[in-house]
């Protein structure tokens, strides 16, 4: 067992008296208008020089004009001039398309880059991030989960250092400082149990988009908020965790708990267990890896343990949930398959976000596109994760639009 992100801190030591440059990918989205509200915080330390997004032009220009970086960039190239248009009179420059985001990576005016998209395009520009040899903190999950054997191996030929924004992994991270590979016995990843936590398979059957976007505890994109209420995102975290940590997954469980107090635990072999508490609020684990690992003050209000009567844990229900058990079947097969698994899931949660397919359907796209796709490659390199990607999503949405006409699977 061997750390794959280090957990000796000299060469993260921060210069208190040199400013961040931030570039945020995903600046429009949940995690990257956190990340703004934390550079708010210390705008002596962080400053965000490069700012992305998808489509949302008007935030991205509204967040340009107030934070004026040196470059905005918007992925959808149709949108160029739109964006162009609403900068003109500032020196803000302005690009777009998936080139212009990688290139962005490199630039000499960036020092961190928050991968905060959501999905599978975050692995190319956290690709370019680690080949420019910039800090990382990382909140795109699916990254790892898609490509973790080529990114691990790109990581381990460059100077980039990765720390974890997710509130699991910075949990487990912050657990494992000062810690060796060998004590550590097993990983715990706690989770919410979402919306339906508590509904029967019944009522599953029955949830509609504003049901399952109901999550009990936290605030995030709606892309997230689904994959909670299946528990795919606890399969995705599961992986995340193997190749963030080089933990083997027989390594690694998930456990639910119910209030979102303890962030995830580390047990020890000599039976000792570290827990990692906090409120229900991503800013945390961001303010935690843009401080290089080390911690700032803050005025965001603490844990109030007054009001903490319990804190309960109960094992996830994989017969209501199975979304949970894709952890084992990605990690047990390798290669290809959990690029297949994340591609099957982008396009199955769209799809009954868009109120084509009923929620219990997730499930089984994903599994129909793991048991007719080719993934035999085992060692993929990047033009094959391109290629399965593409594949596996063509092949999805023609199944989408084939239940769309008979209402029932027929595989």
């Amino acid at each position: 067992m061997e750390w794959v992100i280090p957990f000796h801190l000299d060469f993260m030591k921060e210069n208190h008296h040199q400013i961040k440059n931030i570039a945020i990918l995903g600046s429009t989205g949940s995690i990257g208008r956190q990340t703004l509200d934390v550079c708010q915080e210390y705008p002596d330390r962080l400053r965000p020089t490069v700012l992305v997004a998808g489509r949302k032009v008007e935030e991205l220009a509204a967040q340009a004009l107030q934070w004026h970086p040196k470059l905005v960039v918007i992925a959808n190239p149709t949108l160029e001039t739109r964006l162009a248009s609403q900068l003109s009179g500032t020196d803000i420059a302005v690009a777009s398309g998936e080139q212009a985001i990688k290139d962005a990576m490199s630039a000499d005016f960036v020092d961190i880059v928050v991968t905060a998209t959501v999905g599978y395009s975050g692995l190319a520009p956290t690709l370019a991030a680690i080949e420019a040899g910039k800090e990382i903190a990382l909140a795109n999950k699916e990254t790892l989960v898609v490509a973790g054997e080529l990114v691990t191996r790109k990581l381990s030929k460059s100077k980039s250092t990765v720390i974890p924004v997710d509130s699991e992994h910075s949990a487990i991270y912050q657990c494992l400082v000062g810690e060796t590979p060998e004590s550590v016995k097993k990983l715990i990843i706690t989770a919410s149990g979402g919306p339906f936590r508590t509904w029967s398979l019944d009522q599953i059957r029955n949830a509609t988009r504003a049901d399952a976007l109901r999550h009990p505890n936290w605030s995030m994109g709606a892309k997230i908020t689904i994959d909670s209420a299946t528990m795919v995102n606890k399969a995705f975290e599961i992986i995340e965790a193997r190749w963030l940590f080089g933990i083997e997954a027989d390594h690694i469980e998930a456990i639910v708990h119910p209030q979102s107090i303890v962030h995830s635990m580390v047990e020890f072999v000599d039976g000792s267990v570290k827990a990692q508490l906090g409120t229900p609020d991503m800013r945390g684990p961001i303010r935690y890896a843009l401080a290089g690992a080390t911690r700032r003050a803050t005025s965001s209000k603490g844990l109030d343990f007054s009001t903490l009567s319990t804190l309960t844990f109960e094992q996830p229900d994989t017969s209501r949930f199975p979304g949970i058990t894709l952890a084992r079947l990605s990690l047990e097969r390798g290669g290809l398959v959990p690029c297949v698994i994340n591609a099957a899931n982008e396009i199955a949660v769209a799809s009954f976000l868009e109120d084509k397919i009923r929620f219990i359907d997730i499930y089984p796209l994903i599994i129909n596109a793991v048991t007719t796709m080719d993934t035999d490659i085992l060692h993929p390199g990047y033009d094959d994760y391109v290629e399965c990607n593409l594949v596996t999503r063509q092949r999805t949405a023609e199944m989408v639009e084939k239940l769309a006409t008979t209402s029932v699977f027929t595989f």
